[in-house]
């Protein structure tokens, strides 16, 4: 079956690129601090990099001592940029789906993966592959949607008062796990929704062991220079897993 690659699509790759451009958007503010903090020591190390878009990560690894980073993308578009803007000799870009990466035909210290997870339908088919190519004791770390926004598949997320602010989040069907259509840039982007158990419960079952969990929300620093995010409170945008190989 063919895998979504909604990011070669030129309205959205050109809004997204441009959120991510953005130095106050939620994935500099929240979601790269909390998956850099989940990181280990990594001089010296071998990563793979499942979603890798433009590279700037694989550079980051590079600037912090990895010895070796395999960076993965379905999307060509994103790839161009990553070899033209982030490369380095001890990097190396594939274009592929997650679904595929058993075809790698090495292994790895440390996997990563920065909000690309809710992407993928076979959530047990990769943690699986991505077990089988970490080396003994290698960790897998990733950031994705939260649940409680991977599940909203229409109507307004927010109820607001008379002023048009948020009083509460409208959450629904939390707990039927399916693929959810939303409009962002473009129609129909598709995602994956499952609940926090079913996460835990299929990494343990892959044979993986629970380091730590994020749910990133805001400090009265980043408050103070971004007063919106308050709303991260009633829902966090995101959520970060470190996970070690038993």
């Amino acid at each position: 079956m063919a895998k979504q690659n909604i990011f070669d699509n030129q309205i959205f790759f050109d809004g997204y690129k441009k959120i991510r451009e953005n130095q106050a958007s939620a994935n500099i503010v929240f979601e790269m601090p909390a998956l850099y903090s989940l990181l280990p020591d990594l001089s010296g190390k071998h990563i793979l990099d499942l979603g890798c878009g433009f590279g700037e990560h694989c550079m980051d690894y590079i600037k912090k001592g990895a010895e070796r980073i395999v960076g993965i993308d379905i999307s060509e578009k994103m790839l161009e940029i990553a070899k033209t803007e982030n490369s380095d000799p001890k990097i190396t870009y594939l274009l592929m789906p997650m679904e595929d990466i058993d075809s790698i035909d090495e292994k790895f210290d440390i996997v990563i993966s920065s909000l690309a997870i809710h992407y993928v339908e076979d959530f047990k088919g990769v943690l699986a592959k991505i077990h089988n190519l970490l080396n003994d004791g290698g960790i897998f770390v990733f950031s994705q949607e939260h649940p409680f926004s991977t599940c909203h598949s229409g109507g307004d997320r927010w109820t607001r008062d008379e002023n048009g602010n948020k009083l509460h989040l409208n959450l629904k069907n939390y707990g039927v796990e399916k693929e959810t259509e939303s409009v962002w840039f473009v129609d129909n982007v598709k995602r994956y929704h499952r609940m926090f158990s079913t996460i835990v419960n299929d990494l343990i079952d892959a044979g993986f062991e629970i380091e730590r969990m994020i749910e990133p929300i805001p400090d009265d620093e980043i408050l103070a220079k971004y007063p919106d995010h308050k709303d991260l409170f009633h829902k966090p945008d995101f959520l970060l897993v470190k996970a070690g190989k038993r």
